[in-house]
């Protein structure tokens, strides 16, 4: 496993993205920043962390074993592999806010931007980008975060948080090769911020509406229930949850 480290870049996917074009790495090679100027988020959000208190890196992993829509087992692989990684360091009351942030209780721990390669209509290629809140403390305009150091009280060693989850990353991909997929996602959907709760949603013309969460679909999208019964499956871009 190759391990670059940066001081500073804007954005670790992006330099990953850049010089894995530009020739063969290895699988598993990682980028890891103290400082990551322009971190990126799902749907375009920005990702804020201080330098050296936290973990911003990325991954590249090979998944042309997968079939192009099965892309969002590599969320739900990245996400265990996260909430194992937190267990290991006693962070607790933890579940996944669809599609793969993961909270502790109802603050955001952790985010996560995976950009997927495809070439001639076949999965080859996945960074896999991560942000998680080690040892920062302040989190100005964002009061739903928190860190691992708030919840526990001290600092963390980057480094080994780093080591612990490429472990666990590695465990959860195997487990998705042998084609486990069923237990992925059971295990995953166990784990489901707001499952069987009721809870309030935006659609994507901004109308509210209630409903149940109940699982998420083959192809990664939300299931949820509606009145009367109904099932709907949504897809990132269709749906919010507000709790």
């Amino acid at each position: 496993m190759r391990i670059i480290k940066l001081d500073a870049i804007d954005s670790t996917n992006t330099f990953l993205k850049g010089i894995s074009s530009e020739g063969t790495l290895s699988d598993y090679t990682v980028v890891v920043a103290k400082n990551q100027t322009d971190g990126r988020g799902q749907m375009g959000t920005v990702w804020n962390s201080e330098a050296s208190k936290s973990l911003t890196f990325s991954v590249l992993k090979d998944v042309s074993f997968l079939q192009s829509n099965q892309q969002f087992y590599i969320s739900i692989v990245t996400a265990l592999a996260l909430i194992k990684t937190l267990k290991t360091f006693h962070i607790e009351k933890l579940s996944i806010k669809w599609p793969n942030d993961i909270l502790s209780a109802n603050e955001k721990i952790s985010g996560v931007l995976i950009e997927n390669v495809i070439k001639h209509s076949t999965l080859t290629s996945s960074i896999i980008g991560v942000g998680l809140n080690v040892n920062q403390r302040s989190f100005d305009g964002l009061p739903k975060a928190s860190s691992m150091s708030i919840l526990r009280g001290r600092a963390f060693d980057l480094d080994e948080i780093l080591q612990t989850f490429l472990k666990h990353l590695k465990f959860y991909f195997l487990l998705l090769e042998q084609g486990e997929k069923n237990v992925l996602r059971k295990e995953y959907e166990s784990l489901l911020f707001r499952k069987n709760k009721p809870s309030t949603f935006k659609g994507i013309e901004g109308d509210l509406f209630s409903g149940f969460i109940r699982g998420v679909s083959l192809s990664g999208k939300l299931i949820v229930e509606l009145e009367d019964e109904i099932k709907r499956e949504y897809d990132l871009k269709e749906i919010t949850l507000l709790y």
